[in-house]
């Protein structure tokens, strides 16, 4: 006797068949929600500050190493002058994240001291300790549009949630590589960035002879800074900059205002004294 063939009636696996769309509806809702989920979970985890701030350092052909190691100095110890503890303190949460990249041409951008809670004199030592450890690199052309481009990336899930993002960008020459500065620049405001400039004058001739640019001030003004209350701050040689970043950055952690006389991106200068002298604590 030839058996038969149990099949299952079509009745009975119209429900199996529903069963299988919903399971896969499902999976493909999930695949879409859960990225968005995660994110707004890691986004609420990330630790409110008063300011994201990236120091932005030229390191380019113009810059010996020895001008490197006095731009690191002027960091180090503005971060643990008294009146930028103070400022970091003064704010609503009392703490800022601070990153420092030095940058040279399109293809140089190097994270030095990445993100960084700074909340009193012990993180703020610790931070210039990693800072002047590090070795000195410096490279040939120079590129503030790139720079500016790949700062603005670095505030993209660094842990912080800042009131204010902030690139100070310091630097002794006109950009000669990549993009524009004032295209990235405009990209970073859009973004809700707000770039201060910091150019170093000097009469130094660069390694290959040529003469530095003296109108490197309104160069800044006009291609490089911008968004809300956006200034330039002079440094009128190397051994100037050191008081001219103690100077800004109390002026960029405290979200000092501009004069209200003022119609144009403030402008300060500060020229070396006769003989070099320490930062004050």
């Amino acid at each position: 006797m030839t058996p038969r063939t149990c099949r299952t009636p079509l009745a009975a696996r119209a429900p199996a068949r529903a069963h299988g769309w919903i399971v896969a509806l499902f999976l493909l809702f999930a695949a879409a929600f859960l990225p968005t989920t995660a994110a707004r979970a890691s986004a609420a985890l990330d630790l409110p500050v008063d300011l994201e701030l990236i120091l932005l350092v030229d390191v380019s052909g113009s810059v010996d190493a020895q001008e490197a190691e006095l731009q690191r100095k002027g960091y180090a110890e503005a971060l643990n002058n008294q009146r930028v503890i103070e400022a970091i303190r003064t704010g609503p949460m009392g703490r800022i994240a601070v990153t420092y990249i030095e940058w040279a041409d399109d293809t140089y951008q190097n994270i030095i001291v990445g993100w960084t809670i700074i909340d009193g004199p012990a993180a703020a030592q610790d931070f210039a300790d990693r800072l002047l450890a590090a070795p000195i690199n410096t490279a040939f052309w120079t590129s503030i549009g790139s720079a500016i481009d790949f700062a603005a990336r670095q505030f993209d899930g660094n842990g912080a949630e800042g009131v204010r993002r902030v690139i100070d960008i310091s630097g002794d020459g006109y950009s000669n590589r990549g993009r524009p500065p004032g295209e990235a620049r405009d990209a970073a405001v859009a973004a809700g960035i707000t770039i201060n400039g910091l150019p170093i004058l000097n009469t130094r001739p660069n390694p290959w002879g040529g003469m530095p640019p003296v109108d490197l001030d309104a160069y800044y003004e006009q291609h490089v800074i911008g968004g809300p209350g956006a200034f330039v701050q002079v440094a009128q040689d190397f051994t100037s900059f050191g008081e001219a970043i103690l100077s800004k950055l109390v002026r960029e952690i405290a979200a000092l205002p501009a004069p209200p006389d003022l119609d144009r991106p403030v402008r300060h200068a500060f020229a070396a004294p006769a003989a070099p002298v320490p930062l004050r604590n």
